[in-house]
């Protein structure tokens, strides 16, 4: 039988833990020593736990790693994170393609090595980068949301130039002689080096962008091109010059539309060129070049209310909301032809405006003008231009400062006509060159070296030599043309790597 023995009169037990015995002091000591060795750990780690997460690797074949700051080499696989800070080593006959948090999407070549000097990407923010650094091979890009939301955001640096990236899809190699072994395997011709830009793009000031076709619109920068069928749109106090091949000049004001219908131009054979506008709105100056100089009748301005066309010319049209234009001449002479509603040519004769004369026409009215509209605006004939930087040409136009400054750059540069035929750097480029190679299969590319500027709209390449020149070659080179890599968004690129190493000829090549 138990005897209970009331709460108020139970032992509590005892309590030795303050009690501090040498065995409890020696414990807690290891405890502490543990807690200090957990943090230093942390701290060590500190540097690969806060970089920011760049991507990840989507294909790998071969040998390649990935090594961040003071962390061992991470070995390339499907699904490996990649981080900002990060150089990838892509080994001798290995290949891995890699996408990044924006959409950005590269195939690393062979013996190749890029360090992610810079990334930083969130969905709407201003302040999204990216800086690469290719230290020595190449890669194929598609580039994602950084570079065509904010062009001067995306670059990539090697030792002999930077290439600005402007929402694009390009290839850039870094070549050695073996650029040179690659095109001797290959037994075909090679295609020119021919720009499919109508113009390109100058002196921008404010908010610039390009509809195509198809609708699609995108943000133009100084060097962005423009293409036959697409419209040129200027916002709000913004404004810029066009320059086309043929070294036409357009100034654009403010809230212009600008559609460039058609244009054909063959330095060899400008007489069969042709340059067809229509002005939708706003105002322009324009300085017509080499078409209007070989045959004036294939150069027309279309406006809301009359069609222009030239004679060797410098003009002002200035439209307005309404249906009103007024027209100036201040270099040659125009001939002015009212138009309908529907574009049809009006009943009023054919009014010719000599230099220093205007007109003002609406569908109801057309009077002369006493003095130009647009003065605010700068005349195309003064703007400082160099057709080498957008399309590898010269020009008998271009400024005396200008001329100054390629002479002294290149001694031996000379033009090839008169009439602004294609002019290459002082010694045209072949697959024998070494330096930086690219090629655009569509959108703009700026490369800088420490010399020059270049400008490379879609299927054109531009290169920089180790000695700083930069130019476009005359032909494609091979290794380019028939680059066995396979591209980025290839939907199987392990077999196109083995055609390409069979020697068949895969769906990348840039024909």
């Amino acid at each position: 039988m138990h005897t209970l023995t009331p709460v108020h009169m139970q032992k509590a037990p005892m309590d030795n833990s303050h009690r501090h015995t040498p065995c409890a002091h020696l414990s807690r000591l290891r405890s502490l020593g543990g807690l200090l060795l957990l943090a230093a750990s942390l701290l060590g780690m500190a540097p690969a736990a806060l970089a920011q997460r760049a991507g990840e690797v989507e294909f790998s074949r071969g040998v390649g790693f990935a090594q961040t700051p003071g962390q061992l080499p991470r070995t390339l696989g499907k699904g490996l994170p990649l981080q900002e800070g990060d150089r990838l080593t892509i080994a001798e006959g290995s290949a891995a393609i890699i996408k990044l948090n924006d959409g950005t999407r590269m195939t690393l070549r062979p013996n190749s090595e890029m360090v992610v000097h810079q990334y930083q990407y969130k969905e709407s923010a201003s302040d999204n980068a990216m800086v690469l650094q290719l230290l020595r091979g190449g890669f194929r890009a598609i580039t994602g949301l950084i570079s065509k939301n904010s062009p001067n955001a995306a670059r990539i640096q090697t030792t002999t130039a930077t290439i600005g990236i402007r929402g694009t899809d390009f290839d850039a190699r870094l070549c050695g002689p073996e650029c040179r072994v690659e095109s001797a395997q290959v037994n075909a011709s090679a295609r020119p080096n021919a720009a499919a830009a109508s113009a390109k793009l100058i002196d921008v000031q404010g908010d610039i962008s390009a509809i195509d076709p198809a609708q699609a619109k995108r943000q133009l920068v100084t060097g962005a091109a423009l293409y036959p069928g697409e419209t040129i749109e200027t916002g709000p106090a913004a404004k810029g010059v066009l320059i086309f091949r043929d070294d036409s000049r357009v100034t654009l004001g403010a809230n212009t539309q600008l559609k460039v219908d058609s244009f054909v131009f063959d330095a060899q054979n400008p007489k069969e060129g042709s340059f067809l506008v229509s002005l939708v709105r706003g105002s322009l100056r324009a300085l017509t070049g080499v078409i209007g100089k070989s045959n004036n009748r294939n150069v027309k301005f279309n406006t809301p209310t009359a069609t222009i066309g030239i004679r060797g010319t410098g003009l002002d049209l200035d439209c307005g909301a309404t249906a009103s234009c007024n027209f100036f001449t201040w270099l040659g002479s125009i001939e002015v032809a009212q138009t309908g509603p529907g574009g049809q040519t009006g009943q009023n004769a054919l009014q010719v405006l000599q230099a220093g004369q205007g007109l003002f026409v609406s569908r109801t009215e057309i009077r002369s003008l006493s003095a130009p509209t647009l003065e605010h605006l700068q005349r195309p004939d003064t703007v400082p231009v160099k057709l080498k930087e957008l399309f590898g040409g010269a020009s008998s136009t271009d400024t005396e400062q200008n001329a100054k400054t390629d002479k002294a750059d290149r001694k031996s540069a000379d033009n090839k006509s008169a009439n602004g035929a294609d002019n290459q750097a002082s010694e045209p480029t072949n697959d024998k060159e070494e330096g930086l190679f690219v090629f655009v299969r569509d959108g703009h590319i700026q490369v800088t070296s420490a010399k020059e500027t270049i400008h490379l709209g879609r299927g054109e390449t531009g290169f920089a030599r180790n000695d700083g020149l930069t130019g476009r070659p005359l032909n494609i080179p091979l290794f380019i043309q028939f680059d066995k890599v396979p591209l980025p968004n290839s939907a199987n690129p392990m077999l196109n790597s083995v055609l390409g190493e069979m020697g068949k000829v895969s769906n990348n090549v840039c024909r």
